[in-house]
């Protein structure tokens, strides 16, 4: 029986900018998380061409649009629980208490990745208008044989 492997896009902070360069490096990609600050549908509209979307609302996201995004989303896929917040610092839960695998957050536009006790947190960055000197970036899960493991790409 051969084993499944998930790939699942990471991405935050679009801010209504979707760059050519991130949808280029999400395709190939399961399914794809929007860590919030999304800015415009459109960018969501371009995303779901790629794959199925998960999405959140950020702290710029309004309107009618955001309207029906939720804060924070706890998924299960295949096997892997994963958290999904805008900002890190909100993070109200013990995410080893609720077996949490994975943690993903936005917000700073800094990607960066770490374990602690046991769980992933990622932070895909920012794929839209460049700030300060951050780069441009975003992130994927990898999930085999029931184990997942994270990564980070700076786009162009």
């Amino acid at each position: 029986m051969a084993t499944q492997t998930l790939r699942i896009g990471l991405i935050s902070d679009t801010h209504g900018l979707m760059r050519p360069e991130a949808l280029v490096a999400l395709q190939g990609c399961d399914r794809i998380i929007h860590a919030g600050d999304i800015g415009t549908a459109q960018v969501l509209d371009a995303l779901r061409q790629v794959a199925p979307v998960e999405v959140i609302r950020g702290n710029i996201d309004r309107g009618s649009c955001a309207a029906t995004l939720p804060h924070y989303l706890d998924l299960d896929i295949a096997g892997i629980r994963i958290h999904v917040l805008h900002d890190a610092k909100a993070l109200d839960i013990d995410p080893v208490a609720r077996g949490i695998n994975v943690i993903v957050a936005g917000h700073s536009h800094k990607p960066g990745m770490q374990m602690r006790d046991g769980v992933l947190h990622i932070n895909p960055g920012s794929a839209g208008p460049r700030r300060f000197k951050l780069p441009n970036s975003i992130g994927y899960l990898v999930i085999e044989q029931g184990r997942v493991s994270g990564s980070l790409q700076m786009l162009g």
